[in-house]
């Protein structure tokens, strides 16, 4: 039977097959329910300790001309001066640069004066934009293994290792119960297409930093993540970087790009076995390809980028000891 879901809902034969699935589907929609609300009720917070506003000023540089811009410390984003220049702005910038070196996401606020840079995927050097939408795309697939699985395969989401376009795939990690599946066509093609429903609804991507003890309560129900916190914390000064997409959240020390409608063509190419876990458990690797939006490639030309991106990514796999350097989902 296909682990993933290609017709939803999902005709069950009994009723009492029915019931018990809809049972674990309310648990785990409660669980997401309620992440979510400890998000935006500690979003909502660290928004209301900013007190007195106070002025900032922010140097824009590039088209159509240099300008400066009067913000709102801790409070105006990158997007927030985008609208100020254009809309076209708004739409292009995938992500911002400050004072010529730290990339910054496009909705997380300024907290000093800078210089600010607006960078799409055409610059002269496209390099940290290109990392940030490729680990975009990690958390992204995530969010679509999460919609597309059924309950019974018991899938865990693991992690995803730092981005290396060089790698020619972009990964996640996830462990199901199941050390027999080998991920059919259709089933990738299904993938596939929750990554493209998902690039369709032009989620943002929202970043929000915690500490270990609200991380540790948001994700006590996922156990892979409870045993990664404590380490991640501590080599962050006991804070945790989290980001939102739609309803979906997940650890990573980002950037990412602004919104999930940067991903433009898209395919997830494969589904490695890396090792078993436990009785019954397996850790798999999916693996994908991605253009951004508006980027076009030949049929053979694209179907290249698939057979490379088919190959095991050699990122540190989950059951290896790691650097200090890779211990977040980089």
């Amino acid at each position: 039977m296909s682990v993933v879901q290609q017709i939803k809902p999902i005709v069950w034969n009994t009723l009492a097959k029915w019931q018990k699935i809809s049972n674990i589907r309310l648990f785990s929609n409660a669980s997401i329910e309620r992440r979510n609300e400890l998000f935006t009720i500690e979003q909502k917070r660290q928004r209301e300790l900013v007190g007195r506003i106070e002025k900032i000023e922010v140097r824009y540089l590039g088209l159509p001309e240099d300008v400066t811009l009067i913000m709102n410390r801790d409070l105006s984003t990158p997007y927030n001066c985008a609208q100020h220049l254009s809309e076209g702005h708004c739409k292009r910038t995938a992500l911002a640069l400050l004072d010529g070196n730290v990339p910054w996401d496009m909705h997380r606020p300024l907290p000093d004066n800078c210089t600010l840079q607006l960078l799409n995927f055409t610059v002269a050097d496209p390099h940290v934009v290109n990392k940030a939408f490729w680990r975009t795309c990690s958390f992204m697939l995530g969010a679509a293994l999460q919609n597309a699985f059924k309950e019974e395969a018991r899938l865990q989401l693991h992690s995803f290792p730092g981005p290396n376009i060089k790698s020619g795939s972009f990964v996640h990690d996830i462990v199901l119960g199941s050390k027999t599946w080998e991920a059919s066509n259709d089933e990738l093609r299904a993938l596939s297409a929750e990554m493209i429903k998902l690039a369709a609804k032009d989620l943002k991507l929202e970043r929000l930093e915690v500490n270990n003890e609200l991380a540790l309560e948001m994700f006590k129900d996922s156990r892979y993540k409870s045993e990664q916190l404590p380490s991640i914390s501590q080599q962050n000064h006991g804070r945790v970087v989290l980001y939102r997409m739609g309803t979906h959240i997940d650890i990573s020390r980002g950037p990412m790009v602004a919104s999930s409608r940067f991903l433009g063509k898209c395919t997830v190419t494969a589904a490695h076995k890396l090792a078993d876990e436990e009785a019954s458990n397996a850790i798999y690797r999916m693996q994908g390809v991605a253009l951004p939006i508006g980027f076009v490639l030949n049929h053979v030309a694209y179907g290249t980028l698939e057979n490379r991106a088919r190959k095991l990514n050699p990122a540190r796999q989950p059951n290896e000891p790691f650097e200090e350097s890779q211990m977040q989902m980089a």
